[in-house]
């Protein structure tokens, strides 16, 4: 491309397409754009109500009571071998939460943004970036309140427990950034595709140790059957924040983690991180190679 034209003997830089960006990185650059986004998903979920955003509070917080009567009050789901029931299934519902939210609106975000991505020049993996974003937002008051109800619990926090938990969301922040890049290009192509990550995702509480403890599946399916049901980086991530939150609930912390968790833990944990980078890059490279006809296809 030509230089553009000197001024007072000083050359310009070179110009460059309004629309051009360097992927998830001029995201971030961009930061003001993406702000806006997130803070507009947020005000538009909560406009009209009179509480606004103390429901995002309230909403989990009566869930995680509803649990807690249901399964450990009045059905005693658990027992001595499985203490603490609710804190074991409130864990779990919080990464399929965040999970999900991110999967299915970032799949959707290039769809309901059409009106914006087709009057501006802005990088499109903002949408699928600022829906991350904000299902880490609602994320924030559920674990709070599973963090309050550890401490009356008698938590014990633990300096590897919070490491698990921190590599868990490090698991599932590339995972489910990079299949939001991956389907919404996808869904612009063909709508059906997010009816089929609706789908999809409805089965992922079934498919983590969240209302059955892992030593079920051990029990029921054996070394090979556990092992293939631990490829599952969703089932991996909700065990790790198990062992943040839910065995320093417990009398004897060691027991629960000898009995309900693998031993290869922090192994398969670390490989999961380290393959959910690589499906982010490998997506990203996905999306900018499509995203030039998002644009006309919307």
């Amino acid at each position: 491309m030509s230089q553009a034209p000197t001024m007072r003997g000083e050359e310009l830089p070179p110009l460059a397409p309004p629309a051009s960006n360097s992927g998830l990185l001029e995201v971030f650059r961009q930061r003001y754009l993406l702000g806006m986004l997130v803070r507009n998903t947020i005000k538009s979920r909560y406009q009209g109500t009179a509480l606004g955003w103390t429901w995002s509070y309230l909403q989990p917080g009566v869930r995680f009571l509803m649990f807690y009567f249901v399964f450990q009050v009045a059905i005693g789901r658990g027992g001595d071998d499985v203490p603490n029931f609710a804190i074991h299934l409130f864990a779990g519902m919080i990464l399929v939460h965040f999970f999900t939210e991110t999967f299915n609106g970032g799949t959707a975000s290039l769809v309901r943004s059409r009106g914006l991505i087709s009057k501006l020049a802005m990088p499109k993996e903002l949408f699928p970036v600022s829906r991350m974003l904000v299902a880490l937002w609602h994320t924030g008051p559920m674990l709070v309140i599973l963090l309050v109800a550890c401490v009356l619990l008698g938590w014990v926090p633990d300096p590897v427990g919070v490491g698990a938990g921190l590599l868990a969301f490090g698991i599932l922040i590339p995972l489910g950034l990079g299949l939001a890049l991956f389907f919404s290009v996808l869904n612009v192509f063909m709508r059906d595709f997010g009816k089929v990550v609706g789908t999809l995702t409805q089965f992922t509480t079934f498919s983590v140790p969240m209302i059955y403890p892992y030593t079920m599946v051990h029990e029921r399916f054996g070394d090979l059957g556990s092992q293939i049901y631990l490829l599952n980086p969703v089932a991996e991530a909700v065990l790790l924040l198990q062992r943040c939150f839910w065995v320093g609930t417990a009398d004897n912390p060691q027991h629960l983690i000898d009995t309900h968790f693998p031993d290869d833990l922090w192994a398969r944990g670390g490989i999961m991180f380290v393959a959910s980078v690589v499906f982010l890059v490998v997506a990203q490279l996905w999306f900018s190679k499509y995203e030039k006809r998002v644009p006309e296809r919307l």
